[in-house]
């Protein structure tokens, strides 16, 4: 749908029951992020906040809450922006569909900036930063922050939006020792577009001019999350989306969206004046930590006439960025395909934090004539995928691939799971990446961004089969007790609080030992997890993918039944995963009693949120 606003948008979604408006005050701090969770884990509407405790200004959130929503919004013009990704893949096709190009040709149009030089209205209405929504999304927070930003930058050697980038990064309003109205807090992570541009400009002792676009047309919030290739401007994209030009104009050597609803401008400084940024909630499920970030010294803040501020909140997947990654792979996942040869399907594991965990099917061309059938072209797949921008952050690769057997599905979890443990060679087929980089927000490593990766690769024959039930010595158990099944072959297992590393090892043979000493024959369960709470993390596919795998580090936390070394080969019979917390592990998003207490009345008879939802957290 070609929205000129985000009020447009909103409009239309109230207009065909998808939006709710709240009426009641309620409170920035915590308040406005514990209803949104709750209203989001339910499925329900896109909210307005019409009455915001300390702001003269609106605020919107769960805009993006449900896929259907998401399509509704972006209705008229997802199908065209799939085609266009096809004929930029395939241009050949053109010739053959010469009508569907011309079709094409006003989203195309569509697709390029527009320079206005008459509608400024926005920069008609300055105010400071503490005037905007102060929003405090989870109880530790250091601040309030823009959960929905559209940062801005250009390259300072080529100025102008054609060597742009606008991305999604967290921006700290207020907290830590920021210098009130006159600093934020500008946190980005590793691989974003906004890095090769500030870097540039450190090199050359120059200040980085940022806007930050807050609002608009939803279809710029949507191009600020789109991981497009270096050299392609997210402008373009966001005007294809949303059937409308990118309206801009520069101000004080600022670019300035002429069509969102806030603008902050500002410089960051060549002398790398970081400061402590953080602690936030994040999308894993934990804080992520306080830590050294850039600064944003600011210039101006502007804001439309009846702005109304958008915000999300993340934390524990699913949320309402896990609608983003979905979106984005409708749209774009046939070009991974092909930008990787050999690729056939690929699932970056939302439950289990997207990063930390990607499941993949490969195809296997390289040794026919082999009569021993083993990972090949496989691995070849794997170290593509981890030197792939946003791919490369992944911790777990397991990959797998059948030419004979077409149904493998990267998507479907339990399916996937049991083909590749029925198939894995757990002493040939593991590969260890030691001392490398892993998202910026993941705590599991030996310091910020730095961990390992694991590529676990399966092809061949059918070699085991998996367990599905507990037997009596397995509850016998002493070192690890509790055993639970998370789904066939996978055994859990609790154990006492991690203590330290060297104590682990010492817990590890021990158990082995009393897997000798009882006769307990593992065969079947090829993959064994070790957490605190084995009830909880088998109780749901999705606790057991986000325990196990945002919850260690493979060269650290992997161990092995019958394990050797090779030649720094590392192989076992059953791989062992440690999933327990480690004192170096940041904390667990929890929710305020007291805050979830307040907003039950919300959902009382005769309140905003009566009809639609009852008051169940979602933690």
């Amino acid at each position: 749908m070609g929205y000129t606003s985000l009020q447009h948008c909103i409009n239309d979604l109230e207009k065909n029951n998808q939006l709710i408006k709240i009426t009641e005050p309620v409170s920035s701090n915590l308040e406005m992020a514990a209803i949104h969770l709750r209203v989001n884990a339910m499925g329900g509407p896109a909210l307005l906040f019409q009455n915001v405790i300390d702001s003269q200004f609106q605020c919107a959130s769960n805009l993006f809450g449900t896929k259907q929503r998401a399509q509704f919004i972006f209705r008229d013009s997802l199908k065209n922006i799939q085609q266009l990704i096809e004929l930029k893949q395939q241009p050949y096709k053109i010739l053959k569909q010469p009508f569907k190009a011309l079709k094409l040709a006003k989203t195309a149009y569509s697709s390029l900036p527009q320079k206005n030089f008459f509608s400024k209205s926005i920069i008609q209405n300055e105010i400071n930063i503490n005037q905007l929504p102060q929003i405090k999304h989870w109880p530790m927070d250091g601040g309030s922050f823009i959960t929905l930003p559209q940062v801005y930058t250009e390259d300072v050697d080529f100025t102008g939006i054609s060597r742009s980038n606008l991305g999604m990064y967290r921006v700290q309003l207020s907290g830590n020792n920021y210098e009130e109205n006159k600093e934020i807090g500008l946190h980005y992570q590793l691989h974003r577009g906004i890095g090769v541009h500030h870097s540039k400009a450190v090199l050359k002792n120059k200040s980085l001019k940022v806007s930050i676009f807050v609002g608009g047309p939803p279809s710029h919030t949507f191009a600020a999350v789109m991981p497009l290739p270096e050299n392609m401007s997210e402008l373009n994209f966001a005007g294809a989306l949303g059937h409308k030009r990118f309206n801009y104009f520069y101000e004080d050597g600022y670019c300035i969206s002429a069509d969102a609803d806030f603008v902050i401008t500002g410089e960051v400084m060549s002398n790398n004046n970081n400061k402590p940024e953080g602690p936030f909630g994040d999308h894993l499920g934990y804080y992520s930590l306080t830590h050294l970030f850039p600064v944003l010294k600011i210039h101006k803040v502007y804001h439309k006439k009846n702005a109304i501020w958008p915000f999300t909140v993340v934390g524990r997947p699913p949320q309402e960025d896990s609608i983003f990654g979905s979106l984005i792979h409708e749209l774009a996942g046939d070009a991974l395909h092909k930008e990787i040869p050999g690729l056939k399907d690929l699932n970056a594991v939302d439950a289990a934090g997207v990063h930390p965990l990607l499941l993949a099917v490969g195809t296997e061309r390289y040794t026919p004539y082999l009569i021993q059938q083993q990972p090949s072209e496989i691995l070849t797949i794997a170290n593509h995928i981890l030197g792939s921008g946003q791919l490369s952050m992944a911790k777990y690769v397991f990959i797998t691939a059948s030419n004979n057997d077409d149904t493998i599905s990267a998507k479907n979890e339990v399916a996937f799971f049991t083909y590749l443990l029925e198939h894995i060679n757990l002493q040939r087929d593991l590969h260890f990446y030691s001392n490398t980089t892993i998202d910026t927000l993941d705590y599991t490593g030996s310091a910020i961004n730095q961990g390992s990766k694991l590529v676990l690769a399966a092809y061949g024959p059918k070699i085991r089969c998996l367990n599905t039930e507990i037997t009596e010595k397995l509850r016998e158990l002493k070192t690890c007790f509790n055993p639970q099944i998370a789904l066939p072959g996978v055994l859990i297992l609790q154990a006492q609080s991690f203590i330290n590393y060297e104590q682990t090892k010492i817990e590890i043979d021990h158990f082995e030992k009393e897997l000798q000493q009882k006769a307990i024959n593992l065969n079947g369960f090829p993959l064994i997890v070790l957490v605190d709470d084995a009830n909880f993390t088998a109780h749901t596919l999705n606790n057991w993918l986000w325990i196990t795998f945002t919850r260690s580090n493979p060269t650290h936390d992997t161990y092995g039944i019958n394990s050797t070394l090779n030649f720094k080969h590392f192989g076992c019979d059953n791989l062992i995963i440690d999933a327990r917390i480690k004192p170096h592990h940041a904390p667990v998003l929890e929710l305020d009693k007291e805050v979830e207490k307040k907003i039950d009345k919300l959902f009382e008879k005769g309140k905003s949120l009566y009809s639609f939802l009852k008051p169940s957290p979602p933690y």
